[in-house]
């Protein structure tokens, strides 16, 4: 009697140790898994500037008049007298993608249908966030760049794109996946030769804009990828990659992305992620009210300008039914592309409104309905070679442009 419970005992205590040197471990592994941020302080917030790299992007809810001058006022002194010119009137179009993970398939689709077609325009501006910052860097860098982002959306799997981690990492780290994958990725198809031609359009007038989200100061922040790219040598082609690879890291699913900036002196980083966290389809708005684009065109060509807007909404309008399997893959994939679908839906009204105030011509373009959807995981190879090919083929017929968003009746400009 007197051995079992002695016996009782020390089996109790082993446990105990044991379970002490586990929690152990797992609080040294958790304040390892982390160097400690220098996060901006708050009252520096939009302050930041990129180390070496001052003007090359803006807050949406801090205009810029430094940002405005010297990226969009340029743009129309930088362009040729007859560029856009049709009948005596600047005609200027402008293309704004809006994100879609896998779905961005039919955008990039579209987009490469309607240049074989060769009736798609040269755009002013071509604006980007998340999966829609890849169509915008290809669409802006020309053919040779499209044809190669087409075959990585018709080639990509999941496993292709996210790295799975291990428990320990999921439990301490900053995400469920590594995009290390996905940053190789983009390192291969953002070259040197890439980021060249991006300069040598900006030179022309042409303007590149992606969006990242700053998750510490809840912003939307746009970049001048242009810009960036004039500047030249590694650092140059190393920020173009980083602010896309940021751009499309939905935050949990893979970790954000860290910029180093100074503010008063000091040295800081910035946590970024998906531009879709904090914005939707984008047009840079707060340049274009008052002594905005409209202005600024208006400035070097009095009375003759206008513009059109093309926006890819790279996801579907109206709800589809699907049965969520019940893993944490799977529920976080849907609440990605419910999440966006959402969120770009409203922005394709909220563009539209902007459109009729601003007196601009409205094109719209989404998945159709009639599309039923078929997709096994995130990135479902075969489900993206027949959003590719709907895509194409909706441009080779012909796309008819929506001129208002569903459920609007469309008013002539």
């Amino acid at each position: 009697m007197v051995l079992s419970i002695i016996k009782e005992r020390f089996f109790r205590q082993k446990r105990s140790y044991v379970s002490f040197v586990i929690l152990t471990c797992f609080s040294v592994l958790s304040g390892c898994a982390h160097i400690p941020r220098r996060a901006v302080p708050e009252n520096l917030v939009g302050k930041a500037v990129v180390k070496g790299m001052p003007g090359i992007r803006y807050y949406t809810d801090k205009p810029s008049p430094l940002f405005m001058s010297e990226s969009l006022a340029d743009s129309f002194k930088q362009e040729g007298k007859t560029e856009y010119l049709a009948d005596g009137i600047k005609t200027y179009p402008v293309l704004i993608i809006g994100g879609g993970v896998s779905n961005s398939a039919y955008g990039i689709g579209l987009l490469n249908g309607w240049l074989k077609m060769g009736s798609r325009p040269v755009f002013k501006i071509v604006t980007g966030y998340s999966s829609g910052s890849l169509l915008a860097v290809s669409t802006f860098a020309g053919n040779e760049y499209e044809d190669m982002f087409a075959d990585l959306y018709t080639s990509l799997s999941t496993k292709d794109v996210m790295k799975p981690r291990s428990v320990l990492s999921m439990l301490f780290g900053d995400s469920l996946k590594s995009s290390e994958l996905f940053a190789k990725k983009i390192d291969d198809m953002v070259d040197e030769a890439l980021a060249a031609r991006i300069a040598q359009e900006h030179a022309k007038g042409r303007r590149l804009y992606v969006g990242t989200s700053d998750l510490d100061a809840q912003g939307f922040v746009v970049w001048d990828m242009g810009a960036i790219a004039s500047k030249g040598g590694t650092d140059s082609l190393k920020m173009i990659r980083k602010i896309i690879l940021a751009s499309c890291s939905f935050p949990v699913v893979v970790s954000p992305v860290y910029f180093q900036v100074e503010a008063a002196g000091g040295s800081f980083d910035e946590m970024h992620a998906d531009g879709g966290v904090m914005g939707g389809i984008f047009y840079i708005e707060q340049l274009i009210k008052d002594s905005g684009f409209a202005g600024l065109s208006s400035a070097v060509y009095p009375g003759r300008s206008r513009t059109r807007l093309y926006i890819l909404n790279c996801c579907y309008m109206s709800p589809h039914s699907k049965q969520v399997e019940d893993n944490l893959e799977a529920i976080t994939s849907r609440l990605i592309e419910t999440n966006g679908s959402s969120k770009m839906s409203g922005d394709t009204y909220r563009m539209y409104a902007l459109a009729k105030e601003n007196g601009w011509d409205y094109n719209l373009a989404y998945i159709p309905e009639d599309f039923v959807p078929d997709q096994k995981e995130m990135y479902d190879v075969s489900e993206m070679k027949r959003l590719f090919r709907r895509g194409y083929d909706d441009a080779a017929r012909g796309y008819k442009w929506h001129k208002a968003p569903p459920g609007l009746i469309a008013e002539e400009n």
